[in-house]
């Protein structure tokens, strides 16, 4: 059953708690290697369905426009200390209430309508806020894309100093949606300087890391750091922008009032939670072993004849590449799902399908990894997921059916935050 347990939503409401229900068992019986998810911990979704959903906290401490913040302003004041402190940072912003909007938050902080950004493109592996076309970022500024070399699937940092020099761009993002790789943050920062660029990391994936000391940190490099706090850092769904004290009150003042109103006061809470549980010693042994599980699930992948884009990984993710199986990426992950293995279709570079059918597939460790599983376990779930491929390209539903029963199998003996079991 879910934890904490929803007597009060089945009483009320019994078709929604059925399908909570549902979900919690869902999250519990699958592999769940989709790169950006995790599983929060009890306290995170208690604090997550708190009485604090009921309050409007427009402002920050200590200068809000409504009464009755005698709480409020120690909670976030202590989820503000919490970031600053474990991320090292002069100034955090808790309050944007995801990562699309921190980075909108960056464009109203240090640029207007027509100038120039540049971030990764999309199908390379950056996030759609960094100036892709179908985004309002790269509709209402002059967005400066860079990619990765077709040779060695990484990023070529003398390509993007020099689109740097040519193109002047106001704001430079690094980081993204599916980079396998340690970002170089003081490469990045030396083509900013050189620019006059403000470096922004987005960071939303590898925050987790970077906290528990598994992936270098931007700071001292990037005077503006972007990041959600769910992912690898296992708080709830939301988001936090960290800089220097230069930069401070500009980005307050686009968070607040620029972009958005009250925060979500409940989100605030869980986010002090989890940047409580991410300052303990545990969380660093959590965050190298989801590199660890990472390159060994990689390793086992490449060993059964899979493409991986840069050749493997340095962090929570992989690219696989299907071309050479002969099957799209969203029917391998519609293949997989079926037999418990969750994980989603995805764009690879250079990619000569579309992006609603593309070649590749992302796989992330940072939630089984949460449940306990280790690099003993990665040979078999990169067995289950050639299997389940092949058998999609053969049409064995059957085989699918046996895998997604061995997988429960598997799981039973793995706890999850948020399931306690039938009840």
């Amino acid at each position: 059953m879910h934890q904490p347990p929803i007597p009060h939503v089945a009483g009320s409401d019994p078709d929604i708690a059925e399908l909570i229900q549902s979900e919690a068992r869902r999250q519990f019986e699958k592999v769940r290697l989709i790169a950006s998810e995790n599983y929060a911990s009890v306290a995170v979704l208690e604090a997550s369905g708190s009485v604090l959903t009921n309050k409007y906290s427009e402002g920050y401490p200590g200068r809000r426009y409504y009464e009755g913040q005698q709480c409020i302003d120690p909670i976030e004041r202590l989820a503000i200390e919490r970031a600053e402190q474990l991320f090292g940072v002069d100034h955090a912003n808790v309050q944007p209430y995801s990562g699309s909007p921190a980075n909108l938050a960056i464009y109203l902080a240090f640029m207007r309508p027509g100038d120039t950004v540049m971030g990764m493109s999309l199908p390379m592996g950056g996030h759609l806020t960094h100036g892709w076309s179908v985004s309002v970022t790269g509709t209402w500024f002059n967005p400066v894309r860079y990619g990765v070399r077709a040779d060695t699937g990484r990023v070529d940092l003398d390509e993007v100093r020099d689109l740097a020099r040519r193109k002047r761009p106001k704001v430079i993002f690094c980081g993204g949606t599916a980079i396998p790789r340690t970002i170089d943050f003081p490469a990045f920062a030396s083509i900013a300087r050189e620019v006059g660029a403000i470096l922004v990391a987005d960071i939303a994936h590898i925050a987790g890391l970077i906290a528990g000391g598994a992936h270098p940190s931007p700071v001292g490099y990037a005077e503006v750091i972007t990041t959600t706090t769910h992912k690898t850092l296992r708080g709830p769904r939301g988001a936090m922008i960290m800089s220097t004290a230069e930069h401070a009150a500009a980005v307050d003042r686009a968070v607040f009032p620029g972009l958005q109103g009250g925060p979500h006061d409940q989100t605030t809470a869980a986010i002090a939670v989890a940047l409580r549980e991410a300052a303990q010693p545990s969380f660093s042994t959590y965050a190298h072993q989801v590199v660890a599980n990472a390159k060994a699930l990689a390793d086992g992948l490449l060993a059964r004849g899979y493409s991986l884009v840069s050749g493997g990984t340095d962090n929570h993710l992989m690219l696989v590449d299907l071309t050479e199986q002969g099957i799209g990426g969203k029917l391998a992950a519609k293949a997989l799902d079926r037999g418990g293995i969750e994980l989603n279709y995805n764009t690879v570079p250079f990619d000569p399908r579309k992006p609603f059918d593309p070649s590749g597939l992302r796989i992330g460790t940072p939630a089984i990894t949460t449940r306990g599983l280790t690099e003993e376990h990665m040979g078999q779930i990169a067995g289950w997921i050639d299997e389940a491929i092949r058998a999609a390209t053969t049409q064995r539903d059957d085989v699918l059916d046996r895998i997604a029963a061995e997988v429960r199998d598997l799981l039973t003996g793995f706890p999850m935050p948020g399931w306690g079991g039938p009840g």
